[in-house]
């Protein structure tokens, strides 16, 4: 009997310091760096201006788009080293306009022009990826041409990125393709080289899917992380879709939270949204940080403070 009581009381306490560590392991910030995209910093402020603003802001990284002035690029490279601020990533720029996908060997090769600069960009700025969305899937454009010609395109800057070791991170995107994330891995995979992974975007998926359920399914092939909220609205016969703020769309960001402590994720999430003044990118940041840190509540607009 004595026994049994002393059974029963280890029992609680296990149990009662198993919640206690759980509890404790969703109060942990995920060691993941804060980004913002460069052209959320405002425009009317110089190269160095903007760079000091996204620092004053709290923010760790800056991605960067493709910038073929040298000079320019020179200067953004400057500017974030006085600021402090690394760049981390390069958006690569002509993949809308000149699909990888596209059957016409001249606008495949402006493509890979653009991609080129950008990874060059890349190297010279300390990233170590370049973000490239692969194909569009389009009415001249079936599905099936536009998984093999984007990846044998993909492959044609695979020398260029293994010689200055930079990533090329493949991102789904509202263009028709890579519809799951069982596909997006496989795609992926099929590259059979570490210098082909993912950049996975939270909110691009939540039309047709669960960010959540993608990110397990990515697990470590992703490399870099978008962070935005969307939110769907259905009322009668009417449908709002739109992009919202962190905390304000339909987002499951408990949900967010978990899936990456899963799969250990410890690289960048970068904001990628309308932008604006130096306050408007501190309370971006600050809700940034309130999701990296498992405090961002689902679907609901986080309070000021």
């Amino acid at each position: 009997m004595r026994y049994n009581r002393l059974m029963h009381r280890r029992t609680l306490l296990l149990s009662s310091i198993s919640m206690a560590a759980a509890r404790l392991r969703a109060a942990e910030r995920l060691p993941i760096a804060t980004a913002v995209e460069y052209s959320m910093l405002p425009q009317s402020a110089s190269i160095p201006e903007r760079f000091q603003i996204a620092k004053d802001a709290g923010f760790e990284r800056i991605e960067c788009p493709t910038t073929r002035d040298q000079g320019e690029a020179e200067a953004m490279k400057a500017a974030a080293e006085k600021a402090g601020i690394k760049i981390h990533s390069v958006m690569n720029m002509d993949h809308w306009k000149y699909p990888l996908s596209s059957p016409d060997p001249a606008v495949v090769e402006k493509s890979l022009d653009g991609a080129r600069v950008s990874i060059r960009n890349a190297h010279l700025w300390g990233a170590d990826t370049v973000l490239v969305v692969p194909a569009v899937v389009d009415a001249q454009t079936s599905y099936r041409d536009a998984y093999t010609r984007s990846q044998a395109n993909i492959r044609k800057l695979l020398p260029l990125a293994e010689e200055l070791k930079v990533i090329i991170a493949i991102e789904e995107v509202w263009n028709k393709f890579l519809l799951s994330p069982i596909e997006f891995a496989r795609y992926v995979d099929e590259f059979k080289t570490p210098y082909i992974r993912a950049y996975f975007d939270v909110g691009n998926v939540v039309l047709y899917g669960y960010p959540q359920d993608w990110i397990r399914t990515l697990g470590s092939r992703i490399v870099k992380l978008h962070i935005k909220d969307f939110s769907f609205r259905r009322d009668g016969r009417n449908s709002v879709a739109k992009w919202q703020g962190l905390g304000e769309g339909d987002i499951d960001w408990p949900a967010i939270y978990a899936a990456l402590r899963d799969i250990g994720y410890k690289g960048t999430a970068t904001v990628e949204l309308e932008g604006g003044d130096a306050g408007a990118l501190k309370e971006i940041c600050r809700r940034l940080n309130l999701i990296l840190s498992g405090e961002m509540p689902s679907g609901a607009k986080p309070a000021h403070g």
